[in-house]
């Protein structure tokens, strides 16, 4: 299969996962589904993040746990430039007991797509230092929103594809999507990230 199938069937693969995730609701066996196949993609897709795909055996991840899961409210504004992208507004929640927020930017590139990358008081030590993503719908990560009310569910966060080889350049968490709170969900460093 040509490079940019393969791509295509990858990023439509991992949009089914979350098309899965939508359809089985909130909890443990919903997130282990999507779990075992991103470690089923990475694993045997070639267009898999790791170099040595033979050599992967699953990534870590925090344990689930549902209190991360909240609803945010959308929160428009003047579209500001941010490299390929433009900061369009903000998500408001409330998390661990404390009110956050963080900036929701749209892809300029042709169709579009929403982006909320973030970081947290667990990045160097348990996440990669540059951040991981909530929610990017180019890839399909993307657990729904109903009105101005978008689901994120931190238990679904994961490190970009950079982390795992440097074949990929992705963008990295800017400074005003820092959360001062650890967030002990999704996807954990592992030890070569």
């Amino acid at each position: 299969m040509d490079g940019s199938l393969d791509l295509w069937d990858y990023r439509r693969r991992v949009a089914d996962l979350y098309a899965d995730v939508r359809r089985g609701g909130v909890g443990e066996p919903t997130w282990r589904h999507w779990v075992n196949g991103r470690d089923l993609l990475f694993k045997t897709h070639t267009q898999t993040p790791f170099d040595d795909p033979d050599e992967f055996g699953g990534l870590p991840y925090f344990d689930y746990d549902a209190s991360w899961r909240t609803v945010a409210r959308f929160v428009t504004e003047d579209p500001s430039p941010w490299g390929e992208f433009s900061r369009i507004g903000h998500l408001e929640f409330e998390l661990a007991g404390v009110a956050a927020s963080l900036p929701l930017f749209w892809l300029n590139a042709y169709g579009g797509g929403v982006f909320v990358p973030f970081r947290d008081e667990t990045n160097g030590p348990q996440t990669y230092g540059g951040g991981r993503y909530v929610l990017d719908t180019v890839k399909g990560a993307d657990l729904g929103h109903e009105g101005d009310s978008v689901v994120l569910d931190f238990n679904y966060a994961y490190h970009p594809s950079c982390v795992h080889s440097d074949r990929w350049a992705c963008p990295l968490a800017p400074v005003e999507s820092d959360l001062e709170i650890e967030i002990t969900a999704g996807e954990r460093r592992t030890e070569s990230s």
